[in-house]
């Protein structure tokens, strides 16, 4: 086994542990600062999410609306280009549009949710 090998074999399992003990970690320091400022770390005293599945659901159709999208572009606008392994070579407007409509989803669900706060800044 050479040393490439056995870099893989062990840096990947032991990235992993190390990002996860890290979140860990770092939730845990979160939450002694607060108990030492005062503040019940059970409770969520950050802004509310009045729009949370509304957030959910933009995101979702926004990511279906692009895979739509980029089917239809794919099937009817794109020119067929055969490649290697009868691939057409327009994998990656799936994923492109994917991310654009997901994105465009949450920028409008977030415009949302910055005037209802705006608007009940007083009130919460």
């Amino acid at each position: 086994m050479d040393a490439t090998t056995m870099l893989v074999a062990v840096l990947p399992p032991l990235g992993f542990f190390l990002m996860i003990f890290g979140i860990v970690y770092m939730h845990k320091r979160e939450n002694l600062a607060m108990i030492e400022k005062g503040m019940n770390p059970k409770e969520n005293r950050d802004r509310p999410a009045p729009y949370k599945n509304l957030k959910w659901g933009l995101l979702l159709i926004g990511a279906g609306a692009g895979l739509f999208l980029a089917y239809l572009l794919d099937n009817f606008m794109l020119p067929s280009n055969p490649g290697s392994h009868g691939h057409d070579g327009n994998e990656a407007i799936y994923f492109a549009l994917i991310a654009i409509g997901g994105g465009l989803g949450l920028f409008g669900s977030y415009k949302m949710e910055k005037k209802w706060w705006e608007e009940n800044k007083g009130k919460v």
